[in-house]
């Protein structure tokens, strides 16, 4: 039986009974014979360079097993392209990839003028639209794998080997193309957004677990719909990617005070900051209270939330600029508690107002009595520091009341509907 797709420790490769793909090496007596019988070779390359992360993770068991998987979803996704005489192969040694060699006799010679091509193209969306397999149980989400082609026809006066080597290398280059050009218009579409300041925010309500009441709402941001910079996570890792980081943090600080300008009377704002946030000349207390004033909302009105998961270098700069925002009326909340190395230490260095923990250690709190006792030791600490805790990803009312059984102050979750805008225009 595999896994769920939320267990802790993913098994072994070798302990789920994963077939080793094959290599070009191991195969390539056979790839010589049927090269020389019908004298022409298609060849689709993929590039598994995400699987790497993986492999840095888990280990190369694990990379084994995400390689099986690819092998398999490449067969599904082509079978009605493969011959018996194709192969999926893993690349040349060392080498992150997957390669799917078509032989075709010279009769159908007219396959590698545009057949080829189409294959290509049916992997590369059968790759987009069911990558998540690939990583199972891994990761849930890998970066894009870009495909490409090479044709190899026959000249009997050369090595067979040397042949089939340079039509790999062609569609490895094409690979390399197409992830480049795939880079640089990411990097244009995301220069674009912020330039034209395209990001909207919405807000996710965090409710008092007691009278279930509308504490404060977190702002989350979301780029053009229908576009692939839509999602948080893509937006964030392409930022990332080309060094804009920065610049995205700022103009998702705009767009949430901007958005919540109908705040509720009395609702918190929590506003995502990163810990470099505070290097921002706009982010400086009088320019602050300057846009807050423009945008109808107080210093008391917000709650900055750090990300425990981002590396916060120097505790005792950072308390200095905690504490003389709080003499304004700035709150803090520690977010993802639990999901890193520093959890606790960040808590005892920070003692923020507000502790977020991760959604792990809240979903089916009322089935795990692991979980309930970690959350009341938890409780006992943020009592003890002046915190209050916030536990998010609540989809159910029977978890919304374990954590009232438990004392805890707040909740967050689809629980309580999903992120909305706050203005009505």
């Amino acid at each position: 039986m595999q896994p769920a797709m939320d267990d802790a420790t993913p098994r072994r490769a070798a302990d789920r009974g994963v077939a080793p793909v094959p290599t070009l090496g191991e195969c390539s007596a056979r790839i010589a014979e049927q090269f020389r019988e019908d004298g022409a070779l298609g060849v689709v390359l993929i590039d598994a360079a995400p699987l790497a992360e993986i492999e840095r993770r888990y280990g190369a068991d694990a990379y084994r097993g995400a390689q099986s998987n690819l092998a398999a979803l490449v067969s599904e996704v082509l079978a009605s392209h493969l011959c018996v005489s194709d192969l999926v192969v893993g690349g040349e040694t060392g080498r992150a990839e997957l390669a799917v060699l078509l032989f075709r006799p010279s009769e159908e010679l007219d396959f590698y003028a545009g057949g080829l091509e189409e294959v290509a193209r049916e992997l590369t969306q059968g790759l987009a639209g069911r990558a998540h397999r690939v990583g199972y149980p891994y990761t849930k989400r890998l970066p894009p794998m870009f495909v490409g082609t090479g044709i190899a026809l026959r000249n009997p006066t050369l090595r067979e080997d040397a042949q089939v080597r340079e039509a790999i290398e062609e569609a490895r280059e094409e690979t390399r193309m197409r992830a480049q050009t795939a880079a640089r218009r990411r990097r244009r579409d995301l220069v674009q957004l912020l330039v034209e300041g395209h990001l909207t925010s919405v807000y996710e309500p965090i409710v008092a677990v007691s009278s279930r009441t509308v504490f404060g709402y977190e702002a989350l941001s979301r780029g053009p719909e229908g576009s692939e910079l839509h999602s948080p996570a893509v937006l964030f890792e392409s930022a990332l990617r080309h060094d804009l980081v920065f610049q995205l943090d700022c103009l998702c600080r705009q767009r949430a005070l901007e958005g919540a300008r109908d705040l509720p009377g009395g609702a918190k704002l929590f506003l995502n900051v990163r810990p470099t946030t505070i290097h921002d000349p706009q982010f400086r207390a009088d320019a602050l209270e300057r846009t807050l004033a423009l945008c109808k909302l107080r210093p008391t009105d917000v709650v900055f939330e750090i990300s425990e998961q981002e590396s916060i270098d120097n505790f005792e700069l950072f308390r200095e600029v905690r504490d003389s925002y709080g003499k304004l009326g700035f709150q803090i909340a520690l977010d993802d508690t639990g999901s890193g190395y520093s959890s606790l230490e960040a808590v005892m260095e920070l003692a923020p107002e507000f502790i977020k923990v991760d959604r792990a250690f809240v979903t089916r709190i009322d089935e795990d009595p692991a979980r309930q006792e970690l959350l009341r030791a938890l409780q006992s600490l943020a009592q003890r520091l002046g915190s209050r805790i916030i536990a998010e990803g609540l989809d159910t009312l029977e978890e919304l009341e374990t954590l009232g059984r438990l004392g805890i102050s707040f909740g967050q979750g689809w629980l309580f509907g999903k992120p909305h805008p706050l203005r009505s225009t």
